[in-house]
């Protein structure tokens, strides 16, 4: 087992309620139970020795090749050699996931295909983030682990053999051409309740459901686009980050992968951002998925309503998938880190940062929704919606943290300016297409105030571009958006200017840094590579400016550097290696969006 495999080196397999990374060596390295943002089962990924892993390979001298199954979350990692050729297939049963379930199942099923192949098993749990001991009870087919609060069980079939190794088991399993073995795993509560036996037949069955669970739902996309494999796999990756029970999904499936190798940009995505999750409801939306989008916005509509933060905002950046606001950040500091990228953080201090343009992006979710399903927005939630805003006319006009989650102090940052436009522009249109009471005169105000101080304090003459944040000239990707939400035509020359000015700046072989720290101090050391989501936002700048070609180019290179199965991490390094949190939902919705607006100006362009 390599010590730490590359961050883009794996795939991910899920239920709708928790993830598991699995390397292309076989090895489960990420896993937290019973939830995304429970604490972790198998976490090797970021301490080696004291994370715990889940091993299932051959030592075989090729490399082993990994993939899904088409169109599935079906995870096959092939092990090659001139004796034989055998498959692990991963998976994870979708059973009734709208109802949490106190346990979980991995199911990893064996096979060879050509020859014999003998195949090497290691289950090392570590509970609770490493810091819970366990004990073993081993059995001729079933192996126990047991930790307070948590219960891990191997069941096998076939002609599996294993020994325990202190309290964690090593096995083996040696089968020929056409034969077939499994080991399922069930994690979660420390139920008394009995598992079923595992059979051949019943491993089987779970396999055939699973799968025809996974055609049946990528069979509802509407998509018929040029980037067909791409885009299905972006939104089978979006949908095995949303935790099914409340439609919010995760940023990403996991924490603590740095933005910079031995940097201490760390952080801990398994929550659900305001902000992602809205922008992921246009995505969902133009695929046809409408079942998902009103699923997110029925719990975004029930944080407005509660308005229950720690910060006393009516809104905070981020929740745990239960809507809980409480995200205490803590350091464990027993961990490494991933190649000693340390600290490793659990929780997330960000979570009661002040980040206006969240407002933005609520307002946009919901207004999308209306338009887009012929709906008239219900009483009480318009009511939420509308104090919400009348909240916002008093409270726009202050510094903030910003998009990025800088720690560096608040600060008058352009895209927040942006975003709370953007609230006011739908509300006040919400408000008059549906004959709703509302403050549409103060509304249309503080609408009509920030586009004047956006274009007076957040355009730099100097500079001939809209700049991150006022009295300053560092650029910002994420003013990618000002055409996509209407703040200004995509022809403007106010934003062709900012759009050329980017590219001289941030973008670097078509790939785009959000920002440059060393020009606007973050208050965090290190560096960071380039983000795949601005990347994306890019692509879809070029194409609303009517520059199809460079859009073009800019999305099939950015695509060559998804990884073997097909995902993304948060950042692309200098070399090209993939960095941050793995896989991240922010950048998969900027691919579909960017794929639907560049089909849509090939189209036209004909």
């Amino acid at each position: 087992m390599r010590r730490y495999p590359p961050i883009a080196d794996h795939g991910m397999v899920g239920d709708l309620q928790t993830a598991a990374l699995v390397s292309s060596h076989g090895t489960v390295d990420w896993l937290c139970a019973p939830r995304f943002d429970s604490p972790s089962v198998f976490a090797s990924l970021l301490d080696h020795e004291r994370g715990g892993h889940f091993s299932l390979f051959a030592d075989t001298p090729r490399p082993p090749a990994q993939l899904y199954l088409q169109d599935t979350a079906v995870l096959v990692t092939r092990f090659m050699s001139e004796d034989g050729v055998g498959e692990v297939l991963d998976f994870m049963p979708v059973d009734r996931p709208e109802t949490p379930a106190p346990r979980h199942r991995l199911v990893r099923i064996l096979r060879v295909t050509r020859g014999r192949v003998a195949f090497r098993l290691e289950c090392r749990p570590r509970f609770d983030y490493g810091r819970a001991a366990h004990r073993l009870d081993l059995g001729e087919d079933t192996a126990r682990f047991d930790a307070p609060g948590a219960r891990l069980v191997l069941q096998a079939a076939g002609p599996v053999t294993w020994r325990r190794d202190g309290e964690d088991v090593l096995g083996d399993v040696v089968l020929d051409e056409g034969e077939y073995g499994a080991v399922v795993m069930t994690v979660g509560d420390p139920s008394d309740e009995a598992l079923a036996p595992v059979t051949a037949a019943g491993v089987r069955a779970l396999f055939e459901t699973t799968r025809d669970f996974w055609h049946s739902w990528v069979q509802r996309s509407r998509y018929r686009g040029r980037w067909q494999d791409m885009v299905n796999r972006s939104a089978i990756t979006l949908k095995l980050l949303t935790y099914a029970p409340t439609g919010a999904p995760v940023a990403a499936a996991t924490m603590g992968l740095p933005e910079q190798i031995g940097g201490g940009r760390n952080w801990d995505y398994r929550y659900t951002w305001v902000r992602d999750g809205s922008m992921s409801v246009g995505a969902l939306l133009g695929l046809g998925y409408v079942e998902e989008a009103q699923a997110f916005r029925r719990w975004l509509g029930e944080r407005l309503r509660t308005q229950h933060t720690v910060s006393g905002e009516p809104l905070q950046i981020m929740y745990r998938v239960d809507g809980d606001p409480e995200l205490s950040e803590e350091v464990l500091d027993h961990w490494e880190g991933y190649r000693g990228s340390a600290p490793v953080r659990v929780g997330n201090g960000a979570a009661g940062q002040l980040q206006l343009d969240i407002y933005g992006e609520a307002m946009l979710a919901l207004s999308e929704g209306v338009q887009a399903l012929g709906e008239v927005p219900p009483y009480d939630g318009w009511k939420a919606v509308s104090g919400v805003l009348d909240w916002l006319a008093k409270s726009w006009d202050r510094p903030d943290e910003g998009i990025w989650e800088t720690r560096g102090g608040q600060k008058d940052f352009t895209y927040s300016r942006l975003m709370c436009w953007a609230a006011f522009d739908r509300g006040v249109r919400m408000a008059r297409d549906h004959a709703r009471p509302a403050d549409v005169a103060g509304w249309s105000q503080a609408r009509d105030d920030i586009f004047a101080q956006v274009m007076e304090r957040g355009w730099s003459t100097r500079r001939q571009a809209f700049v991150q944040q006022y009295e300053d000239t560092t650029l910002d990707a994420s003013l990618l958006l000002m055409p996509s939400v209407g703040f200004l035509s995509a022809r403007d020359p106010r934003w062709l200017s900012t759009l050329e000015a980017m590219e001289q700046e941030l973008v670097s072989d078509s790939l785009v840094y959000r920002y440059d720290p060393a020009a606007s101090p973050d208050g965090l050391r290190g560096s960071e590579g380039t983000f795949s989501l601005c990347t994306f936002y890019y692509v879809e700048a070029l194409a609303r400016s009517g520059r199809v070609g460079p859009a073009r180019y800019a999305f099939d290179k950015m695509l060559t550097y998804a990884n073997h199965a097909g995902l993304f991490a948060e950042e692309i390094g200098p070399t090209g290696e993939q960095l941050g949190n793995f896989p991240q939902a922010f950048t998969h919705l900027a691919l579909i969006t960017a794929a639907l607006s560049l089909d849509d100006a090939m189209d036209a362009a004909g």
